[in-house]
């Protein structure tokens, strides 16, 4: 009903009701239909995990429950939660982390920071030598923490 009611004020913009199962056929068979998700909280994290597996790891995205009115917290976490299975094995992905990290600082009003924390993000992630192994590859969590820590450095300097 509030999806309705806020599309009539946007009549330029497509919107479609459907229910979660058809969602995710839709996600996995024709993702590039699709630019925006509005979903209950429960359906919102599993299509958001099936989000970040089509994207290649649930390691490398982040998620935010906004309020945009601010009258409550906003949340920031990535998708992946905490992971306890591999958790002391090192092979975590902490781009997720980063990543959310930035959206933060962000919606915190520090966008140069988040910035700066995203470019660093970006030519961490972009070097095939610094992907986890739910990449592909064989680095650690510290390493690739590490890197992101020295692309930081580098762009203070």
């Amino acid at each position: 009903e509030i999806a309705s009611e806020v599309a009539g004020e946007f009549p330029d913009v497509t919107w479609d009701k459907m229910l979660v199962d058809a969602m995710t056929m839709r996600m996995v068979m024709r993702l590039q239909t699709l630019d925006t998700i509005v979903a209950t909280n429960l359906h919102a994290d599993i299509l958001s995990d099936l989000a970040a597996a089509l994207a290649g790891s649930l390691g490398i995205a982040p998620t935010a429950n906004i309020n945009p009115e601010r009258t409550t917290p906003s949340m920031f976490e990535p998708i992946h939660g905490s992971a306890f299975d591999i958790t002391g094995k090192g092979i975590a992905n902490p781009i997720a982390t980063f990543w959310t990290a930035a959206m933060m600082l962000e919606h915190l009003g520090e966008k140069p920071a988040a910035g700066r924390l995203m470019r660093a993000v970006e030519r961490v992630t972009a070097d095939p030598a610094l992907h986890t192994p739910d990449l592909g590859g064989k680095a650690t969590t510290r390493q690739v923490t590490d890197a992101v820590r020295a692309a930081l450095r580098q762009a203070n300097d």
